[in-house]
């Protein structure tokens, strides 16, 4: 009997857990896919919680948030929108953090191609270079900034092919519709190693930092899961997994 009631006691508790488990839908910048996937699944694994992902470029989901998209969180990749979106009353201004800063890379799927110090930019051995739409994905403006810095944008800007966000000027690259392009450090090195081809670590000078900066949403303000996932990002193991990406920290 004892044995008995204990099982009924621990399918009880998990009964409970299980009622109580929720889900938070986050709309999250093309950039971010990588160590969100990780990290939303150690936050499930911790909590209960089920977490859905939505990628786009910030632009885009901005223009989605404004128009009733039912998001509860908002991982951008600047500050700039959630700063908008705040002043607009579509988000608690308070809520607001810069939950990783990016880093922008030139890389090609060509191992051979892109040098070390982005020399490739100046020789111009190459036909198409991939690059985010600059007027919705920071990293397509911080890439256009690097090529007015380096004096290059109007002799390279007829070679441009422009992805919607950052993963589609990856997929550009990595599938030869272009030889090089102007992506995101977390979509090609993890753990401080380059997962294939060659790139070039393009200096902070040339470009202002990209704070990338988390949002609870109107939609989000009454739902636990997503105020616990705003508070997990904090936290020492989603810090860790940035860090892993090559993201700089708070």
């Amino acid at each position: 009997m004892k044995m008995k009631n204990a099982i009924f006691g621990l399918c009880t508790v998990a009964f409970s857990l299980l009622a109580q488990a929720d889900q938070v839908l986050v709309a999250v910048a093309a950039n971010f896919a990588a160590p969100m996937q990780k990290i939303a699944a150690e936050f499930e694994k911790d909590t209960g919680h089920k977490v859905i992902v939505a990628l786009g470029g910030t632009g885009k989901l901005y223009a989605q948030i404004v128009n009733g998209a039912p998001y509860e969180l908002f991982l951008a990749a600047d500050s700039v929108t959630t700063r908008r979106l705040a002043q607009e009353g579509f988000g608690d201004d308070a809520s607001r953090f810069t939950y990783g800063q990016g880093k922008l890379v030139l890389w090609s799927a060509d191992p051979a191609l892109v040098d070390a110090q982005g020399l490739v930019l100046k020789q111009g051995k190459f036909k198409r270079i991939a690059l985010a739409n600059p007027k919705t994905a920071p990293y397509g403006a911080a890439a256009l900034s690097v090529l007015r810095q380096l004096d290059l944008l109007t002799a390279l800007q007829p070679r441009f092919v422009q992805g919607e966000n950052i993963s589609q000027a990856y997929q550009f690259v990595s599938t030869g519709s272009a030889e090089l392009g102007f992506v995101a450090l977390s979509q090609v090195m993890v753990e401080g190693k380059l997962v294939s081809g060659s790139a070039w670590r393009v200096p902070d000078s040339l470009y202002e930092p990209i704070h990338q900066d988390a949002l609870l949403l109107n939609k989000g303000k009454n739902r636990p899961a997503a105020h616990l996932m705003l508070d997990y990002l904090k936290g020492a193991k989603a810090q860790s997994v940035m860090r892993s990406y090559g993201y700089t920290t708070p």
